[in-house]
């Protein structure tokens, strides 16, 4: 089986490609082989036996050379992150729409040609809701998003499904919460603040929070999420029946409940790291994201959300091999 992970040199692309290879088989299957598209990888890639291509997701001849007709499995990760699809428009419609399209209309060209639909799990979001909201949103909320991004992911979802219901392809779309922790440094993205006021102090540094403490943010961690991807892919399509899409089930905290976790793991004085300075901008798109679901169908079709947010804060000093004072 081959497969291709656009968005593959990042955060979660890359601990994908890691899970597959360690996994060894996807769906029962032996891998014969992973390719990544990105615009730039880490250097750990070097130790990845996965075929490594740099290019542009919008780029027609890039997505016709790494999408072959004997690609099985396809992982849409690849995106412009909210706040820069937020202030760069022409960019975000280029990548994160063209570009899904681009790579659909390139399964799509594979299938006419006899290759069997392959099966895709695209990355959406909880930026598709916005407006007027329940307090607290389940599966009949409908997607009404106020950002460029949110758009853009809403139209990805619903292309997905017209071409799964035309056959080209075998869709399935994952609205993801806020991902937390993400390891590395800050990114475009409104919800990096989230990673933000726990990494940064957890590595010693000062980390300054654009929004209020009684923000609040609906997160998953980084392995459920690849969890999910993977148990995504593999559930029979009659599992989703006539609905692409699902939200993914995750846990309500506010920014100062997530402090406060963190300072419980980790002591007061790192808690002391965490400074708030106020961004009209980042507050202002993060108001517009809802903070509590509930998750029947994800549950239901075997998806899992993390116990609490502590036990997110020490998955995440495991993965990273933090050593705290």
């Amino acid at each position: 089986m081959k497969i291709l992970i656009t968005g593959g040199g990042g955060f979660l692309g890359f601990r994908l490609a890691r899970a597959l290879l360690a996994r060894g088989q996807l769906g029962g299957r032996p891998i014969g082989g992973i390719t990544l598209l990105d615009g730039a990888f880490p250097a750990a890639v070097q130790d990845l036996k996965a075929n490594a291509v740099t290019g542009d997701i919008s780029d027609p001849d890039v997505v016709a050379s790494v999408c072959e007709p004997d690609t099985e499995a396809v992982f849409h990760l690849a995106a412009v992150v909210s706040g820069a699809a937020e202030a760069e428009f022409d960019l975000g419609m280029r990548v994160n729409l063209k570009g899904t399209e681009l790579l659909l209309e390139q399964l799509r060209r594979n299938n006419a040609a006899g290759a069997p639909p392959s099966r895709v799990v695209y990355t959406s979001s909880v930026a598709a809701f916005g407006g007027e909201l329940p307090e607290v949103l389940d599966d009949t909320t409908i997607a009404n998003p106020q950002t460029s991004y949110g758009t853009q992911k809403v139209i990805g979802e619903y292309l997905l499904a017209d071409y799964t219901r035309k056959g080209f392809v075998d869709g399935r779309s994952l609205r993801l919460p806020t991902i937390v922790v993400r390891a590395g440094r800050p990114n475009a993205a409104a919800s990096s603040f989230a990673s933000g006021i726990i990494r940064e102090p957890l590595n010693g540094e000062v980390s300054q929070c654009p929004v209020a403490p009684q923000t609040g943010v609906w997160l998953l961690s980084p392995r459920r999420v690849v969890e999910a991807f993977i148990h995504a892919w593999e559930l029979p399509s009659q599992a989703w029946g006539s609905c692409r899409v699902v939200n993914l089930p995750g846990i309500t905290a506010t920014v100062a409940e997530m402090v406060a976790a963190m300072g419980g793991v980790a002591g007061v004085e790192v808690m002391r790291r965490v400074l708030y300075k106020a961004d009209a901008r980042i507050q202002a798109i993060v108001e517009t994201w809802p903070a509590r679901f509930r998750t029947p169908r994800a549950l239901e079709m075997g998806f899992r959300p993390d116990a609490d947010v502590e036990s997110v804060i020490r998955d995440y000093i495991a993965d990273e091999n933090i050593k705290l004072a």
